[in-house]
């Protein structure tokens, strides 16, 4: 089984930028897609970006064009690069990975980001 392991999360002033890393680490193969969700308290959790095998992106309409998802295979890490975040921002995000066949979702523990002045 492969384990998720977050990073970065903290206090961070509106306007300001975090960046988030996931470790993956076990059974994992550097051809599943990665990705981000994130939850609010009160709310349910929102997809933010997601990363293919082949580096190829997707990110929720809330936050394309302030946050860049990469990923390092050599590594076995993802980030997430959050830039003019803003209060709504503000969640627990969780890293995960998907395989297939069967199908399966493993989450991270996550970190939290606080946007607040």
């Amino acid at each position: 089984q492969v384990q998720l392991v977050e990073s970065g999360g903290g206090l961070v002033q509106p306007g300001g930028s975090l960046r988030l890393s996931c470790a993956a680490s076990g059974t994992f193969f550097s051809t599943n897609a990665m990705g981000w969700s994130r939850q609010a308290p009160g709310k349910e959790r929102e997809w933010v970006a997601s990363i293919t095998g082949g580096f190829s992106t997707n990110y929720a309409d809330s936050v394309r064009g302030r946050f860049t998802m990469s990923r390092d295979n050599a590594k076995n890490t993802v980030t997430l690069q959050m830039n003019s975040l803003k209060p709504e921002d503000t969640a627990v995000y969780y890293c995960y990975v998907t395989s297939y066949n069967p199908t399966t979702t493993t989450w991270g523990q996550g970190t939290l980001v606080t946007v607040s002045s």
